[in-house]
């Protein structure tokens, strides 16, 4: 697959991420650890059941919250757009920058996208 396809729209690697490597492996310890983990987290009911995605910018099974709660996502969709990188209000965004803000590699990802 295209590594280009794994960066998520805000810039995440949707390869490094647990939900992505338990489906491609089927790994069904790591759906349940990681169910734990965000459920603890998020403080919201995630089971195991939903931990399977495929990543965010190709087709497939998504997360309930990458599917379709995720604000990011919704907004680079409706945009057409491949990456937040390439959005004209990227600089003002609130939901982007919070990602931005917490993982080094989202923001290394964004800037290697807006220079391309």
């Amino acid at each position: 697959m295209d590594n280009s396809k794994m960066i998520a729209y805000c810039g995440l690697d949707c390869a490094k991420c647990d939900a992505y490597i338990a489906t491609v492996n089927d790994d069904q310890a790591l759906r349940e650890k990681t169910a734990k983990l965000w459920a603890e987290a998020n403080h919201a009911p995630i089971t195991p059941e939903m931990i399977n995605c495929m990543g965010c910018c190709v087709e497939g099974v998504k997360t309930p919250y990458c599917d379709s709660m995720c604000e990011i996502r919704q907004c680079a969709m409706k945009k057409s757009v491949v990456s937040c990188a390439r959005c004209a209000n990227m600089d003002g965004c609130k939901s982007l920058r919070y990602v931005l803000e917490n993982s080094e590699d989202a923001r290394a990802n964004i800037n290697d996208l807006r220079r391309g």
